[in-house]
């Protein structure tokens, strides 16, 4: 604890694979927080107050490293998935709303949305946030959050991009 992130990955785990230039992005606390982008990696403190500082959380320190080569939409896509099938329908904020978040998220993965979609996730997730019996509602919504929080241009430009294909494959 109280270490920097940047040096337990490269000190201690061996790196980011092509340099520390080469890294997209942290989850600092395994599946169930908000990932960081580069930029905030590069001097956060791995302990409870500075990633709290920062939008994120320990939660269980499994450090997930991605580096320019993932597809950051597609790695929470599929932790929306796990959270939805994992969820034990139970509580109807959980049950629903992890099937939405999975739902939408397939559809900005492919950029087959709407930009208005990504502020419906949104507020998706802030209806299953601290509404639910047990913490999977919360796990299955804070690594959405840091998507929209720090990757939402991708999002937008995947939407844009193919709304743009479609309109040319009209045109021809």
């Amino acid at each position: 604890m109280s270490m920097p992130l940047k040096e337990l990955i490269d000190r201690h785990c061996g790196g980011v694979r092509g340099g520390w230039d080469n890294l997209l992005a942290v989850i600092p606390g395994g599946s169930s927080v908000p990932l960081l982008p580069k930029h905030i990696c590069d001097d956060v403190m791995m302990d409870y107050d500075a990633l709290k500082a920062v939008q994120s959380g320990l939660g269980t320190a499994a450090v997930i490293v991605m580096d320019k080569s993932a597809d950051v939409v597609d790695a929470i896509a599929r932790l929306s998935y796990f959270y939805k099938h994992e969820s034990c329908g139970q509580c109807t904020p959980c049950r629903e709303g992890t099937g939405w978040l999975w739902m939408i998220m397939e559809r900005l993965k492919v950029g087959n949305a709407k930009l208005e979609e990504i502020d419906m996730l949104q507020e998706v997730t802030k209806q299953i946030e601290g509404h639910t019996i047990c913490a999977l509602g919360d796990a299955a919504a804070w690594p959405v959050q840091g998507l929209i929080r720090h990757f939402r241009p991708e999002l937008e430009r995947r939407i844009r991009e193919r709304a743009d294909r479609e309109l040319l494959e009209a045109a021809a």
